[in-house]
């Protein structure tokens, strides 16, 4: 008896001391890949500042890059990753604040990131390293200015092209100036992996997992009318799910079982889906790359079988870590440059199996929110910016609004 009161009190005792645990979500991330110079034929002779930066990375520059939270927090971190890099990579400041303008950020919002208590650090290659917690209050659906000096050369960057928000460089250290005047524009993320937030036990993450059309390419920029932007609106705005953020892990070109346009689905699944802080949902839309690749490259056509046994990989490794993965019917791409009638019949099939095997926890059904009702191989005209392949603004916003907000909410 004296022994169990001796556990008991040392229990209480325990508690009071240990911090509870913290929760950390991903309010905001991007999929990375390495930025390749061009080959001398391509790279011209007096190549831009942005092709300069694309092709051989910074040196003793500033970079200043906008994301948008998906919910709120007091208390954040930022992820740095040299994901590609093929040397270390010295970062000797970095600075997080809240944007007012262009490269402008709000007075007083201005924070010092450190690592391990120090104002600066070096990326190994292949890694990722967090910064130390900043107390800053940062609502839900906010701009923030993340802004990075690299003392030295940094080589080819690793990075994420298609940002849909501009980003400033300029010459020497000004991660701490509260506006770059004269910057180079471009809009590309580089070394910036994702911002977390400390959040309640209750809040989690949705990856939004995919190609061109998860990147939210041909949308406008400084829109923030991706489906994944437009749906963490969607979630912030309804009282039952405004803590749940969403995370765009869609690179241009990816496919999901070759390399190409960044690592496959299959090869960055760990990276850029399971070390997700808070990571709960994955809505995978991926496959048309594929499928088209056979416009090009007819010695890596597929059939459906082939993107069914991907995505049953991908499957099985998202419940084995407890995650739980929604299926996305592939939009329609008739009349696109890579478009071809064995292409069609794989997709219409994959399809098929999205939405009547029950492998998936869930379905979402964006081929149904995107088709024309004439022709139903065909996104609608009033969504095709042009390519017949991406949507445009509305099509983003009708695929957000097909969601079914409730499947995140269900007990089970």
């Amino acid at each position: 008896m004296k022994l169990q009161r001796v556990f008991f009190f040392s229990a209480i005792f325990a508690a009071t001391l240990l911090p509870a645990q913290e929760h950390w979500v991903a309010t905001w991330g991007t999929a990375e890949v390495l930025s390749r110079a061009p080959g001398p034929a391509a790279m011209p002779a007096n190549p831009t500042p942005v092709q300069a930066i694309n092709a051989g990375g910074f040196d003793n520059q500033t970079v200043r890059m906008i994301a948008r939270t998906s919910i709120a927090g007091s208390r954040l971190r930022v992820r740095l990753e040299n994901a590609f890099g093929s040397a270390p990579v010295k970062v000797g400041g970095a600075h997080i604040a809240l944007r007012e303008k262009d490269s402008a950020i709000v007075s007083g919002t201005d924070r010092a990131l450190a690592f391990n208590g120090q104002p600066g650090v070096t990326l190994p290659p292949g890694a990722e390293i967090l910064s130390d917690p900043v107390e800053l209050t940062v609502p839900a659906l906010a701009s923030v200015a993340v802004s990075l000096y690299f003392p030295e050369k940094t080589g080819a960057p690793t990075n994420h092209s298609t940002g849909l928000h501009d980003a400033y460089v300029v010459e020497g250290d000004a991660a701490a100036k509260p506006a770059l005047e004269g910057a180079t524009v471009t809009q590309s993320y580089y070394y910036l992996a994702g911002i977390d937030v400390m959040a309640p036990a209750a809040a989690f993450a949705i990856v939004a997992y995919g190609d061109s059309i998860t990147d939210g390419a041909r949308s406008t920029n400084e829109n923030n009318h991706s489906w994944p932007a437009l749906l963490a609106e969607r979630l912030e705005g309804n009282k039952k799910t405004a803590n749940i953020a969403v995370v765009n892990m869609g690179i241009g070109g990816n496919r999901v079982l070759r390399d190409g346009s960044g690592v496959s689905a299959l090869g960055r699944f760990d990276r850029d889906v399971l070390s997700q802080p808070g990571v709960k949902w994955v809505m995978l839309l991926e496959g048309i790359n594929d499928i088209g690749r056979e416009a090009s490259m007819p010695e890596e056509t597929v059939e459906a079988a082939d993107i069914i046994g991907g995505y049953k990989q991908l499957i099985e490794r998202a419940h084995t870590q407890g995650v739980k993965i929604i299926g996305c019917t592939l939009t329609p791409y008739g009349g696109a440059g890579y478009q071809r009638e064995h292409g069609e019949s794989v997709r219409e099939a994959v399809n098929q199996w999205i939405r009547t095997s029950g492998g998936f926890d869930a379905v979402v059904d964006f081929e149904k929110a995107t088709q024309d009702t004439v022709d139903a191989k065909k996104i609608r005209n009033d969504f095709d910016p042009g390519d017949h392949l991406h949507p445009n603004d509305s099509g983003y916003q009708a695929m957000a609004d097909s969601v079914d907000l409730a499947l995140f909410t269900k007990k089970k």
